[in-house]
C-alpha cells in the first residue's frame, strides 16, 4: 500500500469519530491593516495543490474566474476566491487548489497554504454564531501549535459554484419532480433534512416542496438529532412509532457540531428511531464515503445535486 492509500485510510476512518482534517489557506485581507483571513476547506475535497501553473483566460468568464488550466488533458476552470470573497490581495494568488465535489472539478487560486489540522465536529460551529453569511458556513476553533486560539472560516464550496457558474446550478425543476414522485402515495409522515449550506437547503426545500413531502430542515447534524429527540418523545407520549412523526432523515456529511456520519449512527443504535430510513446526500463522493455510509447503517447515498436522483432514492427507502 502506498503512503497516498495510507494517508487516505487514515482520514476515512476519522469519519467514525466524529472527526475530519481540514485544509487552512489564506485570500489576503478583510481589511486593511488586519492579518490575511484563514480559511479552510475539507481535505477530502481537494484532489491535489499545485503552484506557477499557466492559466489561459477566457472570453466572457465570469469576473472572478481567471481562466482555465490544463491538467492531464482536463480543462478545469480557476476561480479566485480572494476576489470572490471581496477580500484585498496581498500579492497574486498562485496557488491551486485541485478541487472535486458535487460531480465537479475546478481550481481554487489562494494567496497561501497555512496547514493541515485535524478536528473534531463539536469544534466547528455555525456560521451564524460569529455574524457570517455568504460563502461562509462555519467557524472552526482551534488551538495552534504554540497555544494561541485560531479561527478559521469553512467555505461553502456549493455557494461558491452556485454564483460562479449559475447556469450550472439552476433551481429545481419542480414541475418535472412532481410528475415523478407522488409522495404521499409512498409517505406520508414528515421528512427531516439537515444541511449547514444555505444553497443546500434551498435545493432540499425546493425538491421536498415539489412532490409533496411535509418537511422540517436543520442547519446542523446537532440540530438534527435534538429534533428528532423531541420527535421521539412525542410519539412515546402519543403511543405511536417514531416513523409516524418522521418518516425519512436526509442528511449532508459535512455539518458543524455533528457530521452526517455520527447523526446516522445515533438513529440506528436509538431503539426508538433505528426504523426510520436515512439518505446520506454529500457533494463528498468516492468508494470509500460509501463504504462508510453503508457502514453507519444509511439506507441510501446521493451525490449532490441531482434531485431525480434524490426523490427517487427518497421512493425506494420509504418502500423498504
Amino acid at each position: 500500500m502506498s503512503t497516498h492509500d495510507i494517508m487516505h485510510d487514515e482520514r476515512t476512518q476519522l469519519t467514525s469519530k466524529n472527526k475530519f482534517e481540514l485544509l487552512l489557506f489564506r485570500l489576503g485581507t478583510a481589511r486593511p491593516g488586519t492579518a490575511p483571513a484563514l480559511y479552510g476547506i475539507n481535505v477530502f475535497k481537494v484532489r491535489e495543490i499545485i503552484t506557477n501553473r499557466e492559466i489561459t483566460p477566457i472570453a466572457g468568464a465570469p469576473e472572478v474566474v481567471k481562466g482555465a488550466i490544463d491538467i492531464r488533458g482536463q480543462i478545469i476552470p480557476v476561480i479566485d476566491l480572494c476576489r470572490l470573497t471581496g477580500n484585498t490581495p496581498s500579492r497574486e494568488p498562485n496557488i491551486l487548489l485541485i478541487t472535486e465535489f458535487a460531480r465537479t472539478t475546478q481550481a481554487f487560486a489562494v494567496e497561501d497554504v497555512d496547514d493541515i489540522v485535524r478536528l473534531e465536529w463539536s469544534q466547528v460551529h455555525p456560521a451564524e454564531c460569529a455574524g457570517g453569511t455568504g460563502y461562509i458556513t462555519s467557524m472552526a476553533r482551534f488551538n495552534g501549535d504554540s497555544g494561541e486560539l485560531r479561527l478559521a472560516q469553512v467555505l461553502d464550496v456549493e455557494q461558491v459554484m452556485r454564483d460562479v457558474f449559475p447556469e450550472q446550478h439552476r433551481d429545481v425543476n419542480k414541475a418535472e419532480l412532481s410528475a415523478e414522485v407522488n409522495y404521499a402515495a409512498v409517505g406520508g409522515g414528515k421528512i427531516l433534512a439537515a444541511d449547514d449550506s444555505a444553497f443546500a437547503r434551498s435545493l432540499l426545500d425546493q425538491a421536498l416542496t415539489a412532490i409533496g413531502a411535509p418537511h422540517v430542515i436543520a442547519n446542523t447534524g446537532e440540530e438534527a438529532w435534538q429534533m428528532l429527540l423531541r420527535y421521539a418523545d412525542e410519539a412515546e407520549k402519543e403511543k405511536v412509532p417514531a416513523r409516524d412523526k418522521i418518516a425519512l432523515v436526509i442528511t449532508d456529511l459535512e455539518m458543524p457540531e455533528m457530521d452526517g456520519f455520527m447523526l446516522t449512527r445515533r438513529i440506528k443504535a436509538d431503539e426508538r428511531l433505528k426504523h426510520i430510513p436515512v439518505i446520506i446526500h454529500s457533494s463528498l463522493t468516492g468508494s470509500a464515503n460509501e463504504a462508510h455510509v453503508r457502514n453507519a447503517g444509511a439506507n441510501g447515498y446521493v451525490a449532490k445535486f441531482a434531485p431525480q436522483e434524490l426523490c427517487a432514492a427518497i421512493t425506494e427507502a420509504l418502500a423498504s
